[in-house]
């Protein structure tokens, strides 16, 4: 009996114990579903806080001065629902002057960094919040944008830059200077890899400017946007010179006078928009061939207008873009610097739906002339070219190198053997048509045969030589009674294609109205080139 109790009593106390280890499990499970639901709300909350950036109050600050918020740039520049956002928890590590108060901390930390698609093609992004510190850059926010680029170098694809920053940020002193290094380090690393493309879409100033000045291309926009090293009032207490943001460092500033930018825009949405545009001629990388589109306009066209675009007087004006509009497809031209360094024209367009870069001497301002801005503009778009496998269509009507003390003291020497080497160092398709002038030095440094050229052209109208009539009548025949039988003499000599193509320095003279035509044939024949320089280091290109 005693030993049936006690079996009776033990399976009880294993029941209980059961019972008890069950209540146990399910409180504990009940625990760390508790858990789990707190934590998915505080992501949830920190996620909301990373949107809403420095709060309502700032975004509706922002929307005031006619600026979109970070994100919603990202979201226009953007494909719908392709946009992947990293590090939207990171948060500055300040402690110092009550940074580390709530109220001065914020999930993003003031930058919004990811990847996604322009156009169902890949690319990355940056977009600085101005709502957050006034977009400034700490520690964390620089390591942010290191983290994009270096996964951009490593897949193969463009950064974009959306800058909107007040500048380093004071509180965190020489670790915010360092992360500026460190961006400009990963900028310099890309050059030639990648793409870089910076949008200015507010302030730029100090240190910030150098990042932008690396890149590729550097966008602004009209009266909210502006690049400076030094501010105004900086300006006024070392110059005494008084000055306002917009005249120092705005948008029409840098578009028109200094160089500094590429183009303006009248705000953020239509520079959004044309920046998606400009997107679509760029390969990814380096290792990428330039973009393809389906065109519906023949390559076989011909174009009867352009037999009639260049005047019968050799020192009547015309203007280079009705040649180039002409020529590509469907009209389509996106220039590059359209009001910094006029007599010479830059930008990218599409033969027979391959992307090409388009330089050409524009007649309509100096003649067409080559001084100190239109050489580096110029050097500058064939290096990006050269880089990115984009064939280069070169028109040329130059009569040579601006002459005058301001050219020659300003370096016109340095700074035109900066496009001379840029011609001679590319090594992808370069065809080149002559309109009519190919003077002097400046015939040699627009794409000429002796520099690689690959097919070279004239039309009827080409002049090919050392200088005009007049000039050279004046030194050849320097004492002669019959100076105008003389200048005759030349102009039938030289003013001609002929002497250049009876030596081979032309590869033909074309009928203007099969340009297009030729030229589409040409690319597709080149298609396959193959051409490689010395091994070097790197070249030392006369900076």
């Amino acid at each position: 009996m005693a030993s049936i109790m006690w079996r009776v009593s033990r399976r009880a106390l294993t029941q209980t114990n059961l019972l008890n280890k069950n209540f146990n499990n399910l409180s504990a499970r009940s625990c760390s579903h508790q858990l789990l639901q707190d934590v998915k709300s505080k992501i949830e909350r920190k996620r909301q806080l990373a949107n809403e950036g420095g709060g309502q109050h700032r975004i509706d600050s922002q929307h005031k001065k006619g600026k979109l918020t970070a994100r919603e740039r990202v979201n226009l520049l953007m494909d719908p629902g392709s946009f992947v956002e990293f590090d939207t928890f990171v948060e500055h590590r300040c402690t110092d002057f009550g940074m580390a108060e709530p109220k001065n901390t914020f999930p993003g930390d003031g930058v919004v960094t990811g990847h996604g698609h322009i156009n169902g093609r890949i690319a990355f992004v940056f977009s600085q919040d101005f709502t957050v510190h006034g977009g400034s850059l700490s520690s964390a926010n620089a390591q942010k944008i290191c983290k994009i680029m270096d996964q951009a170098m490593m897949v193969g694809a463009p950064v974009i830059g959306l800058n909107d920053s007040g500048g380093a940020r004071i509180q965190e002193g020489v670790e915010s200077l360092a992360g500026y290094a460190d961006i400009f380090q990963r900028n310099v690393l890309s050059s030639g890899v990648i793409p870089q493309i910076s949008l200015i879409m507010g302030p730029c100033a100090g240190g910030a400017v150098y990042s932008p000045a690396i890149t590729d291309f550097v966008f602004m926009v009209q009266d909210t946007s502006y690049l400076f090293i030094t501010g105004p009032d900086v300006v006024k207490a070392v110059n005494n010179e008084d000055v306002t943001f917009e005249d120092l460092g705005g948008a029409t500033a840098h578009t028109k006078k200094s160089g500094c930018a590429h183009g303006a825009f009248s705000n953020d949405i239509e520079a959004l928009q044309h920046l998606r545009d400009f997107f679509n001629y760029l390969p990814l990388s380096n290792k990428d061939e330039a973009p393809i589109q389906q065109s519906d306009d023949s390559p076989d066209r011909l174009v009867p207008v352009l037999n009639t675009v260049v005047p019968l007087e050799s020192n009547k004006p015309y203007d280079i873009m009705d040649v180039v509009l002409a020529t590509v497809d469907d009209r389509k031209f996106f220039q590059i610097m359209p009001d910094y360094a006029k007599n010479i024209v830059v930008g990218f367009a599409r033969m027979n739906g391959r992307t090409v870069g388009i330089v050409g001497n524009q007649p309509k301002v100096a003649s067409g002339c080559l001084d100190i801005s239109a050489s580096v503009k110029g050097a500058r778009f064939v290096r990006f070219c050269d880089s990115f496998n984009i064939p280069i269509i070169t028109f040329v009507d130059v009569p040579g190198f601006l002459p005058g003390t301001s050219q020659e003291h300003g370096g016109i020497i340095r700074h035109g053997a900066k496009l001379l080497y840029a011609y001679a160092e590319a090594t992808v398709p370069k065809l080149t048509v002559i309109t009519r002038k190919a003077y002097g030095g400046a015939y040699d440094v627009m794409s000429s045969k002796h520099l690689r050229g690959d097919i070279n052209y004239a039309w009827p109208t080409a002049e090919v030589a050392v200088m005009g009539a007049q000039g050279a009548v004046k030194i050849i025949f320097r004492g002669d009674d019959n100076v105008a039988e003389a200048e005759q003499e030349y102009i039938e000599k030289f003013a001609n294609p002929f002497p250049a193509a009876s030596k081979g320095f032309v590869d033909d003279i074309i009928e203007p109205s099969t340009t297009r035509k030729r030229l589409c044939r040409d690319l597709d024949l080149l298609s396959t080139k193959q051409l490689s320089n010395p091994w070097k280091k790197h070249g030392n290109i006369p900076l």
